[in-house]
């Protein structure tokens, strides 16, 4: 990762970083960590949306390793930091192309808002600058506005963006869209896709319909799956993730909005509980604001270490 976007996660972290440290402080004015002093802090980690997993994990190593010490607010930041690293390390993993799949179809799923439409676009430009050749595909055709975000990122990137009339039927513009992908020797396919969670049986219908279209063509595809999250959000991301769990075979996770978010310790809690690569963070709009997902550094602006 460049300095740049470790400056950007940092400040971005800033809102998850402040409540993290301001319960901190409030818990450790004992500076001996006993009973009460744990307590409090198991309480701060929950709070800061770790969750009660990831609290009481962390809390179990104190106990193990420090308990009864006198320590400073900076040595517990340390070993959280050092704590959380270890709980993310698992899930940090790239999501890399398939180069005997081509092209690599991507199915990006997600509820509506979580910023599905703009990551296709950031990850499109991180394809289009590694000389790679993208397609993207307006698959929610309910919303003219993500048709026309997509189209934008198109014209931006140089990618071709299949998309159909208002309504269309979203399976058979995936299936038309890999049939010209393969023709034109494209690396990777990226398939936007409606997020109305409200009707759940209905979304799920649709997600699976594109799933057996796509089948007829490539019996392996969608070669990945990626969830899209809303980091602002917090615990209800754990949420998104069990439905869609049940809806798809998830690959991966995608959180966006960490830099308008107090809720960053979600990322922590989504590993814990799920153990599902996190191939990419974003804390901001600009193309450059989505990057791979580095768990040291995370742990360590989340802390705020940076």
């Amino acid at each position: 990762m460049a300095l740049g976007f470790l400056s950007r996660l940092k400040q971005g972290l800033s809102r998850s970083t402040q409540k993290l440290t301001e319960g901190l402080g409030a818990a450790l004015t004992r500076r001996k960590l006993d009973d009460a002093a744990l307590a409090e802090l198991e309480d701060v980690l929950v709070a800061a949306d770790l969750g009660p997993a990831v609290a009481g994990r962390v809390i179990a190593s104190f106990r193990r390793s420090r308990f009864g010490d006198e320590v400073t607010q900076a040595e517990v930041r340390q070993a959280l930091a050092g704590e959380i690293a270890s709980i993310l390390q698992p899930v940090a993993r790239p999501m890399l192309l398939d180069p005997a799949r081509r092209p690599h179809v991507v199915l990006v799923v997600g509820v509506n808002g979580t910023g599905k439409t703009t990551t296709i676009g950031k990850l499109a430009l991180h394809y289009m600058a590694e000389g790679k050749r993208p397609v993207l595909v307006a698959g929610d055709t309910f919303r003219a506005a993500a048709v026309e975000q997509l189209q934008v990122w198109g014209e931006r990137t140089g990618a071709p963006v299949i998309s159909g009339p208002p309504n269309a039927d979203a399976a058979g513009l995936a299936f038309d869209a890999l049939t010209r992908a393969a023709v034109e020797d494209a690396d990777v396919l990226l398939i936007d896709t409606a997020g109305r969670l409200h009707n759940k049986s209905a979304l799920m219908e649709e997600l699976q319909k594109i799933i057996r279209v796509l089948r007829k063509k490539d019996p392996a595809a969608p070669h990945s799956v990626l969830l899209v999250l809303d980091a602002t959000t917090g615990q209800n991301a754990v949420q998104q993730v069990r439905v869609f769990k049940e809806l798809v075979e998830v690959t991966g996770l995608v959180v966006t909005k960490l830099d308008g978010s107090a809720r960053g310790g979600i990322v922590v809690a989504l590993a814990e509980a799920f153990g599902l690569p996190i191939h990419a963070v974003g804390v901001g709009e600009q193309a450059g604001d989505l990057r791979p997902f580095d768990a040291g550094e995370f742990a360590s602006g989340l802390v705020g270490q940076v």
